[in-house]
């Protein structure tokens, strides 16, 4: 905006002529008016602008004159011309700064800005901001066009993101009833095959010393073969689906060599393979079971990979505030290019294969558990000299460790200690199947299907158990609930193992806390002779339950 104020005596209202030609080079289009709004001044700007008459640009021009005119010519809009004029004339004073637009004669925007002056005069200043609103317009189309396409693609996105989460929310469904439809075939399919190692154990103990005994072990290493291939796709699939949940807790690094050394010393002696144990007072925070479960992969798969007369060692080292467990062995190795081929499903390297058999699927289990375990394995190999695998596990020194129960006694003559022992299982061939290997041991069994049979039988009747075996999935109940019941109705005290296929951590920990112990299936005659043992320890020196 630009305000004039001209110097003028009372006489006169022609201003200096230098000022009038400097104010006719202006591109706006200025007038000035006086307290009675008259003409004082205009320059050639104004006029061309307005297109106003010679009469109308005279010195002395009443402002309403001019906007009467603009008002029959329509410059003003439709309506009364003087209506108009005295409208337009209040807009532009009625304040002392005004700034407002209208459109021209020819359909262009022309913007005023007015200011009235010390003495009442106006200033009146106006332009063609034709151009200018076109591009404010342009930019205002271009902003709603864009603020459409943001909009489209907001809507767009929140599309793909509620498929993205319909998709989810579906995989998510299936996992469960991939886990749920698991859980149940893995009890299908490995109570057939509990039966089958239960009848083989039998077997086996009845061969001895005749030619019958290396078909019985082979069929028993062939139900070895197939329950570690099963037992194997069941990890991968819980851990895949998530239904793996670690539980770390303070474990003693001596309680994971004690258990490699009782489950591994008679393989590798059997090998002869040395295998060696470092000793260690460490104390790890880790979860004891899928922990054990890498450990189980790693110093299996290096006694199968080391020849006759090789070695193996295991053992612990301390790096900072972690601990590294080394299974070290001196067999066949691999070289770097094959470090990724290791880890992959169903993959072996071809040496490899004609030493063991197997599918190939313990390294894989192995990577899967270090991941869902957010642990750190390291490999290093020479091929033809051996191999090192080291898992890191974080080391805790504020926390008393739970140690592992002492494992009872492999061996024990079953005879001599005339123990009774109660079966319950909901299959039939089992139940045929455990009766015949307990009873070749010396055991005086009676089983049952279910509680209602026990009830029905009177089985307990004059007849007091020693100890009790009991399946987990009954028809009925679960097994848990059953020993609770035969504990009520024969003795608080009545030692109880848990036979089940069903591996998850809940239900080993509702056994623990009833203080029962498990058993997995595929049983095999070892762990259960390990667990009747124990239990008849307890039978023997019977501590008081807290319910």
């Amino acid at each position: 905006m630009i305000s004039i104020v001209l110097p003028m005596s009372p006489d006169t209202f022609v201003p200096a002529t230098s000022l009038i030609q400097a104010i006719n080079h202006i591109p706006q289009g200025i007038a000035v008016f006086d307290a009675r709004m008259r003409l004082v001044m205009s320059n050639a700007r104004y006029n061309a602008l307005l297109e106003l008459p010679s009469a109308l640009q005279k010195l002395g021009t009443p402002l309403f004159d001019i906007a009467l005119f603009l008002g029959d010519r329509g410059d003003l809009g439709e309506g009364d011309p003087a209506r108009l004029a005295i409208e337009r004339i209040n807009l532009l004073t009625s304040s002392p700064v005004t700034v407002t637009q209208r459109p021209g004669k020819h359909g262009q925007t022309l913007e005023f800005h007015s200011s009235r002056l010390p003495d009442g005069g106006l200033v009146i200043a106006f332009s063609d901001v034709t151009a200018r609103v076109q591009a404010e317009r342009a930019l205002a189309q271009v902003n709603h066009s864009l603020e459409g396409r943001v909009a489209e693609r907001t809507a767009a996105l929140t599309r793909v993101n509620m498929e993205l989460e319909s998709a989810r929310a579906k995989a998510d469904a299936a996992n469960h009833d991939k886990t749920r439809f698991l859980a149940a075939a893995s009890h299908d399919l490995l109570q057939p095959l509990n039966a089958a190692r239960l009848y083989t154990s039998t077997l086996i103990e009845r061969s001895k010393s005749t030619g019958l005994a290396d078909l019985a072990n082979s069929i028993e290493a062939s139900l070895t073969a197939v329950e570690d291939i099963m037992s194997a796709l069941l990890d991968i699939s819980r851990i895949d689906s998530g239904a793996l949940k670690p539980a770390p807790a303070p474990v003693a690094a001596r309680d994971l060599l004690k258990r490699i050394e009782v489950e591994f010393g008679p393989m590798a002696r059997e090998r002869n393979i040395s295998l060696r144990l470092v000793p260690s007072n460490a104390t790890v925070l880790v979860d004891r079971s899928l922990v054990g479960r890498i450990v189980q992969n790693l110093v299996s798969n290096a006694i199968k990979y080391t020849n006759r007369g090789g070695k193996v060692l295991v053992g612990f080292r301390r790096r900072g505030n972690r601990m590294r467990l080394d299974v070290i062995d001196t067999g066949i190795g691999f070289n770097k290019d094959q470090h990724r081929l290791l880890f992959a499903e169903f993959s072996r390297l071809e040496r490899g294969a004609r030493m063991a058999q197997g599918l190939g699927l313990g390294l894989s289990i192995v990577q899967r558990l270090v991941t869902a375990l957010d642990l750190t394995l390291e490999l290093d190999s020479v091929e033809g000299r051996g191999s090192r695998f080291s898992l890191f596990l974080p080391l805790t020194r504020t926390i008393r460790p739970m140690s592992e129960p002492a494992p009872a006694l492999a061996e024990i003559n079953f005879g001599t200690l005339g123990l009774k022992v109660l079966c319950v299982d909901n299959e039939r061939s089992i139940i045929e199947a455990m009766e015949g290997l307990l009873r070749h041991w010396g055991c005086d069994v009676r089983s049952a299907l279910s509680l209602k049979q026990i009830d029905k039988e009177q089985l307990l009747e004059g007849w007091y158990p020693d100890l009790v075996l009991m399946d987990y999935h009954l028809d009925q109940t679960s097994g848990l609930d059953a020993i609770e019941w035969l504990r009520h109705n024969v003795g608080g005290h009545l030692p109880a193992a848990l036979v089940t296929a069903d591996r998850s951590p809940a239900v080993r920990a509702l056994a623990e806390e009833r203080g029962i112990a498990v058993v997995t299936k595929p049983v095999k005659p070892a762990a259960l002779r390990a667990a009747i043992s124990g239990l008849a320890n307890q039978a023997r020196n019977p501590s008081p339950r807290i319910n």
